[in-house]
């Protein structure tokens, strides 16, 4: 599945502008700390926040073989994103699916959130758990030797 830089490339230049801008008016440390700001909003924006996602069907089998949990989840979701930034490295250990890129997720995920795409969906042991706390996921990925 292809991974859009869009966003964060948009952020980069409009950033590197905004920078340029407050330099030229005379305001070097506002220009410095506008563009860490933007470069800051670029990485979390970017393919590198989140693993690459694979498709359900390749999570669920992955799951099944490692035990590891399957999250579901979508491009611009803060509790994503908050899951993701909690969990610091051993998020790459876990099973990603975009559901904006995958039909089938986004309807497994509105098979058990009452018919909303509601994310992050994370399935442990076939067991759904909508929006956990990342400390609870972090203790599942310990249960499954992760």
């Amino acid at each position: 599945m292809k991974r859009t830089w869009a966003w964060p490339a948009v952020y980069l230049l409009g950033g590197a502008a905004v920078a340029t801008a407050r330099f030229l008016d005379g305001s070097p440390v506002g220009a410095v700390v506008t563009l860490l700001l933007f470069l800051l909003l670029a990485a979390v924006f970017s393919p590198l926040a989140f693993p690459m996602s694979v498709g359900a069907a390749e999570a669920r089998r992955r799951s099944a073989a490692d035990g590891r949990p399957v999250v579901y989840w979508r491009p611009g979701c803060t509790y994503c994103l908050r899951l993701r930034l909690r969990l610091a490295g051993r998020a790459r250990r876990l099973h990603w699916v975009n559901i904006w890129r995958d039909p089938e997720a986004a309807e497994a995920v509105r098979a058990v959130n009452d018919g909303n795409e509601t994310v992050p969906t994370v399935v442990v042991g076939g067991r759904p758990h909508t929006n956990p706390a990342p400390a609870w996921v972090r203790r599942q990925l310990s249960a499954a030797g992760s």
